[in-house]
């Protein structure tokens, strides 16, 4: 009979546990079977925004060192203008998403646009030029150019100039910003390439592989060019633009290329990415880079592959492919060439 009551308690007191367990479980704030739903359906996070906005920061404090660096971003800016200007069109605001420190907006004149909205995640890096005068008249506005936020319909032109390799929801980002386009609104945009800095990547992957046996994320993973597409197509814009430029910078040293990208606020942001580097590695990087790509004067090349994109939000005024079958005249007649029926 005792063996008997110590199995009762026993079992009593295991019963016990469990309810309590399982109130603690739903009483521990713990989410929902929706609200888990919700969350596994968001976008997977590559990059890391807090420790973006943290980089930028940092670099725009550093004025003197932070405007050094504006070189590429000037470059990329220019050739962005450049495919503004090719539009035959005035347009009164456009909108730029991860504006910097201005660099588009020195870019443009009055005969472009009448006001130019700079969007940007930073506050420091979109300040730090707060006393030059530009062209066209410019507002600043601190937003995340992940989640843009504008009226559906209320804007003629959205213009993203090497920000969007940092976002982590594309589609997202590019829905958001069809929606906000008037009908036969465009949107012209400039990213880094999945080519980019190619040179830094492989040698930091070989030293690596040298030193530790492995290889870490040291460089953040880039869009694919072949993928520009079919993004543009998926969120719903049209008569899509893709070409790609190579824009080749020279270095005394890869060391000298890294304190750069950081000035520029470009730094690994890669959720997964690792706090630091030996230094042997990044000397045997260093050596490395310089035996396979160094130039006949001593410097190093460093290539940055930018993306540009045109995408427009649909229209019914705008050119429309014909039916398949509807042409009247033959090719084979054309050239002068013998045709077949199949």
């Amino acid at each position: 009979m005792n063996s008997i009551a110590k199995c009762a308690r026993l079992a009593a007191a295991c019963l016990s546990f469990r309810q309590t367990a399982s109130v603690r479980w739903y009483g521990s704030g713990k989410e929902t079977a929706r609200e888990y739903l919700e969350k596994s359906a968001a976008p997977f996070e590559v990059f890391d925004r807090k420790v973006k906005l943290m980089q930028r920061d940092r670099a725009a404090s550093r004025m003197v060192d932070s405007r050094e660096v504006d070189y590429l971003r000037d470059e990329v800016a220019a050739r962005v203008a450049d495919r503004l200007l090719d539009i035959k069109r005035r347009y009164h605001t456009v909108v730029e998403l991860g504006a910097g420190c201005g660099h588009l907006a020195k870019a443009v004149d009055d005969d472009m646009m009448d006001k130019l909205i700079m969007c940007e995640m930073s506050p420091k890096a979109l300040n730090r030029d707060m006393d030059t005068e530009y062209d066209v008249d410019v507002e600043r506005r601190v937003m995340n150019e992940e989640m843009p936020k504008f009226e559906d319909e209320s804007l003629d032109a959205v213009v993203s100039s090497m920000s969007m390799h940092w976002v982590n929801d594309l589609p997202g980002m590019l829905i958001q910003i069809r929606k906000a386009l008037v009908p036969d609104g465009v949107f012209i945009g400039a990213m880094l390439g999945g080519e980019s800095l190619f040179e830094l990547r492989s040698s930091l992957q070989l030293a690596d592989i040298e030193r530790d046996g492995g290889i870490a994320a040291r460089v953040s993973p880039l869009t694919d060019t072949r993928d520009v597409g079919s993004l543009l197509n998926r969120s719903g814009l049209t008569l899509s633009t893709i070409d790609v430029d190579n824009i080749v910078v020279n270095y005394p040293s890869m060391l000298h290329l890294i304190s750069d990208i950081n000035a520029m606020g470009e730094g690994n942001a890669v959720v997964q990415r690792l706090q630091f580097i030996k230094r042997d590695t990044l000397l045997a990087a260093s050596a490395i880079y310089k035996e396979l790509y160094q130039n006949k004067d001593g410097s190093i090349p460093a290539t940055f592959q930018v993306i540009y994109m045109i995408g427009w939000k649909p229209d019914p005024s705008q050119p429309k492919p014909l039916p398949r079958g509807s042409g009247q005249a033959s090719l084979g007649e054309m050239f002068d060439t013998k045709s077949q029926k199949l």
